[in-house]
C-alpha cells in the first residue's frame, strides 16, 4: 500500500568516496523500492551523530552499502507506504526508526526503506520536530542500563550526562528508580541535567578533587554503577566512587577503553533495535515527560555543515531537517 502522489525521484545527501565533510553533496536520486518486509519512510527529522561521521570516514559502513551512499542511522517521519507482510504500522502513521543496516541508504534523504521491526510508533509527548534526534541515543542508553542491570534504588553516575546518549540515560534510569548522579559539561549541561531529573549534577570540567567529593558526599558508601559515554582522565578519577562489586558500562567505541581497579566489572556493550527493544523504549518513553534536547538544527542541503558543528561542544544532539 502506498500513498498516491508518492515522487520516483527525491532530494538526498549521498556521497560517491570516502573522506571529511566535502564528500557530502546534495543530489537528486531515486525513491528506494521496499520488498514485502519494508516500509518507506518518509523523513522529517533526521539525527546527527558520530557514527554518521565514521560511515562517511569509511571506518563503520553499514553490510550491504554501494556508492552513492546515503548516511543516517536514526530517522522520525511518516510512513509512505508498507511492503505486504507488514503490520506492525499503516500508511500515515508518525514513527521513529533506527536501522544501522539499511543497504538502500539511510535518513539523509526525503524517502528511506527500512525494515518494519525497526520501525515504531512515535511515543505520546516526543515531538516529531525532535524526534529524529532519539532513536540511536535512546536505544543506545537503554542498552547501557540493561548491561548494568541496577535494582531500584541503586546509585548510577552517568558520565557524559549531557551528551545524546547521555540526556536520554538521565531520564530512562530515574524511570527505573535509580539515584542519578550526572556528570555533565560545563554549567549549562549541569543546568540541562538538572532539569531532566537528575539527583544531583556536577561539572565534569572543574576540578576533580572537588568533583569527587561532592560525588562522595552524595554516595558515601561508593555509587553501584557508572555508565561511561566517553573515557579519559576524568574517567578515570571517577571510577575511584564506585563501591567494591560495582559496574562500569560503556559503549563500544569509546577512546580510550575504560578501564577499572580488580573488583569492578567492565561491560562494554551495542546499542540494539527491534520490535521488542522499540516497544520496551516507548513504554519507558511514555511514563512521564521526556525530552530530546536538540542543541542546533540544519536544513538537509547543510549536512556537511552539521558534521562540522559535531567537532565543536554541544549539549545533547544535532538535527538535519528534511521536510
Amino acid at each position: 500500500m502506498a500513498i498516491h502522489d508518492q515522487p520516483t525521484l527525491m532530494q538526498a545527501v549521498a556521497f560517491d568516496e570516502f573522506g571529511g565533510p566535502d564528500v557530502l553533496t546534495v543530489r537528486r536520486l531515486p525513491v528506494p523500492d521496499i520488498a514485502d518486509d519494508e516500509v518507506l519512510l518518509k523523513v522529517w527529522t533526521a539525527g546527527v551523530g558520530v557514527w554518521d561521521v565514521l560511515e562517511r570516514e569509511g571506518t563503520l559502513v553499514p553490510e550491504g552499502s554501494s556508492f552513492p551512499m546515503v548516511p543516517g542511522s536514526d530517522a522520525a517521519g511518516t510512513v509512505a507506504s508498507v511492503g505486504g507482510q507488514v503490520s506492525n504500522v499503516k500508511v500515515g502513521d508518525v514513527v521513529y526508526a533506527y536501522a544501522f543496516s539499511r543497504p538502500k541508504g539511510g535518513f539523509y534523504a526525503e524517502y528511506a526503506a527500512v525494515k518494519s521491526e525497526y520501525v515504531a510508533a512515535l511515543p505520546e509527548g516526543v515531538p516529531i520536530e525532535h524526534a529524529g534526534a532519539m532513536p540511536t541515543d535512546a536505544l543506545t542508553a537503554l542498552s547501557g542500563l540493561d548491561a548494568l542491570a541496577l535494582p531500584s534504588g541503586a546509585k548510577l553516575l552517568i558520565f557524559g550526562a549531557s551528551g545524546g546518549q547521555g540526556h536520554l540515560a538521565v531520564q530512562l534510569a530515574k524511570r527505573q528508580g535509580l539515584t542519578v548522579i550526572a556528570v555533565a559539561s560545563g554549567a549549562d549541561g549541569v543546568h540541562l541535567t538538572s532539569r531532566l531529573g537528575a539527583d544531583l549534577a556536577v561539572d565534569g570540567h572543574a576540578d576533580l578533587p572537588g568533583v569527587l567529593a561532592g560525588i562522595r558526599e552524595a554516595a558515601p558508601d561508593g555509587v553501584d554503577g557508572i555508565l561511561a559515554m566517553a573515557g579519559g582522565h576524568t574517567l578515570e578519577g571517577l571510577v575511584e566512587t564506585l563501591r567494591p562489586g560495582g559496574t562500569l558500562a560503556y559503549p563500544h567505541g569509546v577512546r580510550p577503553e575504560p578501564t577499572a581497579p580488580s573488583g569492578v566489572t567492565v561491560h562494554p556493550y551495542d546499542g540494539t533495535t527491534g520490535a521488542d527493544r522499540l516497544r520496551r523504549l516507548s513504554e519507558l518513553i511514555e511514563a512521564g515527560p521526556f525530552e530530546v534536547h536538540v542543541d542546533e538544527t540544519f536544513p538537509l542541503a547543510r549536512a556537511a555543515e552539521a558534521h562540522r558543528r559535531l567537532q565543536a561542544p554541544y549539549l545533547g544532539k544535532l538535527l538535519l531537517r528534511v521536510q
